[in-house]
């Protein structure tokens, strides 16, 4: 597995078609999984020696250095309060939210290739913050991970960037509270986040969707009303990986709709690099922005309804 990074790009999947990857991994007894495309590779532990860090968080073991860049190393069987082996064999290291830092764990065994309609949504038993979604592996159960929420629990500066925004004026609220938007996000918390912001900001009327499915279903709805869609939906905001139907098939479904092939559709993922960005223009995107950027959302998003940053515009004339 030591090639993930280096095999990667011969895996990755044509652009649409609702599968993905996932590594394979374990702690203990019990198989997760963590999607390809946010994996730089995977090391073993042993060949990187860590240095411990004064008043680090809890879940952080200390810094090893790759390739001449610190990052820190977080001990996943302690994030998710489980026994694994005393010593784990690898570290996987990843890029998430522009962020790279690197997980401890046992053993990394594989990597596979499912649809995202084989993956089912965590069911609620308990506190189910870290995992977003279950895969059924013949008599094996795999859990994937909310790595998002792991990275914003550690690092307080994703926080702030959700949840913080540009205060704005009351004409420019009103402008937003008119029109109606969608969010496909199957992250609890960061779904209610990133509604409660829009809220902040103005845009009152937000439809929230768990995944691209539920969001989908609820668009094909709207095109039975007898209105103009612009009056129904005027902007979809969508994360990429999710339960039921990915970001990408969501993006390429409302291209190829007669009546909602114009909607502006904007994607908020952690996921957005140079690679995935290409993917993203190749389906039609309108935007793209890396999470945690609300602020910059916020801006696209006034852009792509109203034609300008209606926030700037509103400072120019004052």
């Amino acid at each position: 597995m030591a090639e993930t990074s280096g095999d990667k790009k011969g895996i990755l999947l044509e652009t649409g078609t609702n599968e993905f990857e996932i590594v394979e991994f374990n702690i203990g007894a019990v198989n997760y999984g963590i999607n390809v495309a946010k994996v730089r590779e995977v090391i073993t532990s042993a060949d990187f020696p860590v240095t411990a860090m004064p008043q680090a968080h809890p879940y952080i073991d200390g810094l090893f250095t790759l390739r001449g860049r610190s990052m820190p190393l977080v001990n996943l069987p302690r994030c998710l309060n489980v026994v694994g082996t005393e010593k784990p064999k690898n570290i996987i290291v990843t890029e998430i939210n522009n962020y790279n830092i690197g997980f401890l764990v046992d053993n990394v065994s594989r990597i596979h290739r499912i649809s995202w309609k084989e993956m089912e949504p965590a069911p609620e038993v308990g506190d189910q913050s870290r995992v977003v979604g279950i895969v059924k592996m013949g008599d094996k159960i795999v859990l994937l991970l909310d790595f998002e929420t792991v990275i914003a629990e550690i690092n307080p500066e994703v926080n702030a960037k959700l949840t913080t925004i540009e205060e704005a004026e009351a004409d420019i609220k009103e402008m937003r509270s008119k029109e109606h938007i969608v969010v496909a996000e199957d992250s609890p918390m960061l779904r209610e986040l990133i509604v409660e912001t829009l809220h902040e900001s103005g845009y009152r009327f937000v439809k929230a969707n768990s995944n691209g499915k539920e969001a989908w279903d609820y668009l094909l709805s709207l095109t039975q009303i007898d209105k103009p869609v612009e009056e129904l939906v005027r902007l979809v905001i969508t994360d990429i990986e999710m339960p039921q139907m990915d970001g990408h098939r969501l993006l390429k479904l409302i291209r190829e709709s007669d009546r909602l092939k114009d909607v502006p559709v904007v994607l908020f993922s952690s996921l957005i690099n140079e690679e995935m960005r290409l993917k993203g223009d190749a389906l039609g995107a309108s935007g793209q922005i890396s999470k945690p950027e609300i602020n910059q959302l916020i801006q696209m998003v006034d852009k792509l309804i109203f034609g300008k940053d209606i926030a700037l515009a509103s400072e120019k004339s004052a």
